[in-house]
């Protein structure tokens, strides 16, 4: 009896993986300094960081389940399965949305711990120095101009070389790449030589369209070149990297599953502002409360975030009154403002095997890709499956869209356009695509809730082309993956254009994207940052929500306007800086 015993009170006095509950039951209490809403791409990082101080105390509730052992989310390859898993999944669905030609579209969103670092294509782009350099200009603190939050991006960054180990020479550029961070990030493990090859040439044959970039993570993004992941031979998330069994065996950090929080609760007045002391929480079929001595965080992303704000008083009086909800704080920004991507795939039948198709076509290949996954983690599995490369470039000066609307990117050295150069399609047989997604949009949107009951899902409305500069801007960028495909590289290579957009006349090229644009799925902004004392924004420069007490959201949709870039890595340093103004306003 002695060792079974042993191994009991070994686990419960706190090592392994006993701060991860999975029932509240199992809670020592719901007494803490910090709760943090969302075990999320953000959230988790600022567990990490405040739980490195022993003398506070910090909850992360979690709606979702643990991502351990969720194979679809470890294995690379596996992304798509995992984005289409309704179990790992919010399952929203958006409004009937003009600019998509009245179409509801879904909108996924990650329920799993780690959040859509869990459930995303891994992609690793920062986007362009003016980008950030904007966010300052826009909040008033020089904190997060590009050059103060470079540092941010390496302490979360660890540089890790491919699985193949193959000669990385010009294909990155180590001086901008952290090596002692958390999340692992790295080049594709495994090549498709062909089509690899066909992409840089194409930046020697059309040099002018279509220039090379050792590294669009240095800040200049504009040009061509390799597709970074956040993986090490498996998918690295904010959970195996900012909750990995170092750090969660940490007394002082619990993260609470299946908890799906309701609203904030408790509400004083502190300084002549509200501040709530607590959050309501369900587990199954109860409530629950758990108390923030000194903080509340919100880290439930550009849909979550601003729904539990409104849910709990925070939000425009109008909306709030008109459901029955008693406002808190009349603060109309909360859920506006939403800024995404509209992406289109252009796609084109090839005359080669050497694609990701045979693989996903034929189940023998797959079994034996999963396989040498399982075995070694080498083989194609250990990247996504998608793109290979990564491109922006910039709108003609004489484009059509600068007559509808002034240029809406951060500057003249920020992209309008990002292209993914993927090997293989979505139809039988072998293709290529070239997904074309307007990074620098006018458009905005908006998440705003139609119901007292706190679990309902709300209104999601992306807002997609409802400028008609991003229709035009998309437009040109169909134009742009045509002129890429058409240098003497690919020539015996790409076969006829899939659907074929070519000859479509403007009337009905509008039409056609109206019809076949997808979300990027890059939302930010429906918390917005704006300058200490706008009438406009939802939070402050230190990420406090503007006129609360106690209450700060930290996640991607303090954002004020999408990056030019993938929204993973932003987040990621957003959210380690946000972590340290926290830390600074506790003197932790």
């Amino acid at each position: 009896m002695l060792l079974p015993t042993f191994f009991i009170l070994f686990v419960l006095s706190g090592f392994g993986l006993c701060k991860l509950y999975e029932d509240v039951a199992d809670l020592p209490g719901l007494h803490y300094d910090f709760v943090i809403v969302g075990g999320g791409t953000a959230g988790n990082v600022v567990a990490n960081r405040l739980s490195e101080n022993p003398h506070v105390s910090v909850l992360v509730l979690e709606a979702g389940p643990s991502n351990d052992g969720v194979l679809d989310s470890e294995v690379p390859f596996l992304s798509a399965e995992m984005f289409l898993n309704p179990t790992y999944s919010w399952n929203y669905t958006t409004t009937p949305m003009p600019g998509f030609n009245g179409r509801s579209v879904p909108y996924s969103r990650a329920f799993i711990l780690g959040g859509c670092s869990a459930h995303n294509g891994m992609v690793y782009t920062r986007g362009a120095a003016a980008d950030f350099d904007r966010y300052a200009e826009l909040s008033g603190d020089a904190g997060w101009s590009w050059n103060q939050l470079f540092p941010y991006f390496l302490k979360n960054e660890k540089w890790t070389p491919p699985t193949d180990h193959h000669d990385t020479r010009g294909q990155f550029n180590p001086q901008v790449h952290g090596t002692n961070g958390p999340i692992s990030v790295s080049l594709n493990g495994f090549s498709l030589p062909t089509f690899e090859q066909k992409v840089i040439q194409t930046t020697k044959e059309l040099p002018h369209d279509f220039p090379f970039n050792l590294d669009p993570n240095s800040g200049k993004e504009l040009g061509r070149g390799c597709n970074l992941l956040s993986v090490a031979g498996e998918r690295s998330t904010s959970a195996t990297g900012y909750l990995a069994p170092k750090f969660i065996q940490r007394q002082n950090l619990h993260v609470l599953l299946h908890a799906q929080v309701s609203k904030l609760v408790n509400v004083t007045r502190k300084m002549g502002k509200p501040s709530f002391g607590g959050v309501e929480f369900r587990y199954g079929n109860s409530l629950f409360v758990a108390h923030a001595a000194k903080e509340i965080v919100l880290s439930g992303g550009a849909i979550g975030s601003p729904q539990i704000l409104m849910n709990s008083g925070v939000g425009a009086h109008v909306t709030l009154s008109a459901l029955g909800i008693p406002t808190v704080l009349d603060l109309p920004s909360v859920g506006q403002n939403a800024s995404d991507q509209p992406l289109l795939i252009t796609q084109w039948a090839v005359h080669s095997t050497d694609t990701f198709d045979p693989i996903r076509q034929n189940a023998t290949l797959f079994a034996e890709g999963m396989a040498q996954w399982n075995a070694s983690r080498t083989g194609p599995f250990v990247d996504s499956g998608i793109m290979t490369h990564l491109g922006w470039s910039r709108l003609a000066q004489d484009s059509p869209a600068f007559s509808v609307h002034a240029d809406p990117s951060s500057g003249p050295d920020a992209p309008h356009l990002e292209f993914s150069f993927v090997p293989g399609g979505s139809t039988p047989g072998n293709s290529m695509s070239i997904f074309v997604a307007l990074v620098s949009p006018v458009s905005r949107g908006s998440v705003v809730i139609n119901s007292s009951d706190p679990f309902a899902p709300p209104l999601i409305d992306p807002g997609y082309f409802s400028n008609k500069w991003d229709l035009l801007a998309i437009r040109d960028g169909i134009s742009l993956a045509e002129r890429f495909v058409s240098a003497p590289t690919w020539s015996g290579f790409v076969g006829a254009m899939t659907p074929n957009l070519a000859n479509l006349s403007s009337a009905d090229l509008e039409t056609a994207i109206r019809n076949m644009a997808a979300p990027n799925l890059h939302m930010v902004g429906t918390a917005g940052m704006s300058a200490r004392g706008a009438a406009y924004g939802v939070v402050d420069p230190d990420l406090q929500v503007k006129g609360a007490v106690g209450l700060s959201v930290i996640d991607a949709s303090v954002v004020p306007i999408v990056p030019s870039a993938h929204t993973q890595a932003g987040t990621y340093a957003f959210a380690e800086r946000g972590s340290d103004l926290l830390k600074q306003r506790w003197g932790l």
